[in-house]
């Protein structure tokens, strides 16, 4: 597949440690703003990335292409992160804690009622 196809998860995932490998990365004042109220450090939420999973991709999303990763960060801590998938920089849109009632387990929502 293409490498800017948003829709190719390993080609995705490839670019993502790529970025990261090479520090293009760049975090959203709203990130920002998450990782300060959730009490998660950058390094954690990097590490968490890399060897995280796509859990759900939005490559038709009305602001760009992009997906929900799932990770667990050095502490066992687990993490969301959103982000760009066709960027020539990695953006960090928004970073949270899965926990109920969204979530049931890190990686699997909870179904509305």
């Amino acid at each position: 597949m293409d490498e800017d196809d948003p829709t190719d998860l390993t080609a995705i995932r490839r670019r993502l440690i790529e970025h990261i490998g090479t520090g293009a990365v760049r975090v959203t004042q709203h990130a920002q703003q998450e990782m300060a109220e959730e009490a998660f450090a950058y390094d954690d939420v990097v590490h968490a990335l890399a060897a995280g999973e796509i859990i759900e991709n939005y490559p038709e999303h009305r602001r760009g292409a992009c997906c929900l990763f799932s990770g667990i960060t050095p502490l066992g801590r687990p993490v969301h992160v959103v982000c760009t998938t066709t960027k020539a920089v990695l953006i960090l849109i928004t970073i949270y804690e899965p926990k109920p009632p969204k979530w049931v387990t890190p990686t699997q929502r909870r179904i509305p009622q």
